[in-house]
């Protein structure tokens, strides 16, 4: 079937031009000025900007952690991606310590398969190191799997200095990539420590506990042991100047570093931690946690500059009741929060809309660049002949107010509550079929497909 989008105007990494997309099935076979195509079904995108499907390469769907289950499995979370405009997620498949990693790539499929409504893929945590998960790599990659996670912080998954090392090595050798959450777990559990003997219990502690400089200090140590191990490296939701300091410092010694950050980071502060109502403060909680307000224009900077490549969400999203849980204990508060469902019109709004970012910086760091970072380039990131026909028609007159009763994700409230947006979503295409328009979920059943990715080349 051949489908034209007439009269939008195509986003790039190079631009913005003027331009029609024909359509032919799940590909996008042409594009150029005034395309005419008798058999072609028209669409009018009039006044529209055509973005290349948005790629979050950091979600936690269907995740048990903190003694309980992220509120959005697949099914509820993939709708909300795509509702948002997000055309492809990259989850984390998370064995336990002592499991195997085909056992976690088995159990994040049973997961996927089947419920998810835009495609998908999979990123492989290490939290062990021992030569059975040596051996096993390679069947990751073969599988399609080309990029790996492994915490600094959190007893259940950290992994120490020395086989973080190992690791390094083993992927820098057969060409994989590795994203690293910094956070130095040590010192943290220490300041914890005082909090609670002083009877400091509640979400302001949080934050004073995860300071910025801690996150700088682990990525320090990461630099220093990708150095030795002369591997790639992505800090994965970045949020501070020194720590962004750490990595301009690893780059001017010839090193590869590829950064990500999230828009609560670029769009929140940690005043809301000190809100007397536990309930409105709890559900902020995050790790690394948000920061001082004036971080975020450092954020920004840095990405408009290119020195942050990506922005993804980090969508790990509870409910309120489920944040009630460290009501007598901040350290009890699930981490994460909601944000797969409205990064895009965010990003726009706050970044493009306020001339921070061009339209063709802001389709770098949610398309092109996570594509080549996690090897999808150029069937996905990029509209071109070829491509997979992924399109977020974006309309900039489209304005309205974020609000969660609005919303899909499977959460009761959205931190961006009340945010008022510069422009909107019109519609959103995968592969070629209208999945999206008007803020309605066209597709009764899951459509998604698994991607097998290839090597980065970002």
């Amino acid at each position: 079937m051949l489908t034209l989008l007439k009269g939008g105007s195509v986003v790039s990494a190079a631009g913005v031009k003027r331009a029609d997309v024909l359509i032919d099935g799940e590909k996008i076979v042409k594009i150029g000025h005034r395309l005419k195509e008798t058999a072609a079904a028209e669409a009018d995108v009039s006044g529209c900007l055509l973005f290349p499907g948005f790629i979050d390469a950091h979600t936690h769907f269907d995740l048990d952690v903190a003694g309980t289950t992220t509120a959005d499995d697949f099914y509820t979370g993939s709708r909300a991606a795509l509702r948002g405009g997000t055309t492809t997620v990259i989850d984390f498949a998370c064995p336990n310590k002592g499991e195997s990693l085909h056992h976690g790539l088995e159990l994040w499929r049973q997961k996927a398969g089947g419920r998810t409504f835009c495609d998908y893929g999979f990123h492989m945590t290490i939290d062990d190191w021992n030569e059975s998960i040596r051996a096993e790599l390679p069947d990751m990659f073969a599988a399609g799997i080309s990029s790996f996670k492994m915490y600094m912080t959190y007893p259940a998954m950290m992994v120490g200095d020395q086989a973080m090392y190992w690791a390094l090595k083993e992927l820098r050798h057969l060409g994989g990539i590795c994203g690293v959450h910094c956070e130095n777990a040590g010192v943290i559990d220490g300041m914890i420590a005082e909090r609670r003997a002083a009877g400091q219990l509640s979400p302001a502690s949080h934050p004073l506990t995860r300071p910025a400089c801690l996150e700088a200090e682990a990525v320090h140590r990461l630099l220093r042991i990708a150095q030795a191990a002369e591997c790639p490296v992505i800090i994965v939701h970045l949020t501070c100047q020194e720590a962004l300091a750490e990595v301009e410092q690893a780059r001017r010694r010839g090193q590869k570093v590829y950064v990500e950050t999230c828009p609560q980071y670029l769009l929140l502060d940690n005043s809301v931690y000190f809100r007397d109502d536990y309930s409105t403060a709890a559900r902020y909680v995050c790790a690394p946690p948000l920061r001082e307000k004036w971080e975020q224009h450092e954020l920004w900077r840095a990405l408009r500059h290119g020195e942050i490549q990506t922005v993804s969400t980090d969508h790990c999203s509870f409910t309120l009741a489920q944040k009630d849980m460290g009501r007598e204990d901040f350290t009890r508060i699930p981490g994460g929060l909601p944000g797969v469902e409205t990064r895009g019109e965010l990003i726009y709004s706050y970044g493009v809309a306020t001339k921070r970012l061009t339209e063709a910086q802001m389709c770098k760091a949610l398309c092109e660049n996570p594509a080549r970072l996690y090897g999808l380039y150029p069937r996905k990131g990029v509209l071109r002949p070829g491509s997979d026909a992924d399109i977020v028609v974006y309309d900039p007159g489209a304005s309205h107010v974020i609000r969660a009763d609005d919303c899909v994700a499977n959460v009761d409230y959205n931190p961006y509550e009340g945010f008022v947006t510069a422009g909107g979503i019109r519609q959103v295409w995968l592969r070629g079929s209208l999945a999206v328009e008007n803020g309605k979920v066209l597709p009764r059943e899951p459509q998604g497909k698994y991607m097998a990715r290839g090597k980065c080349s970002l």
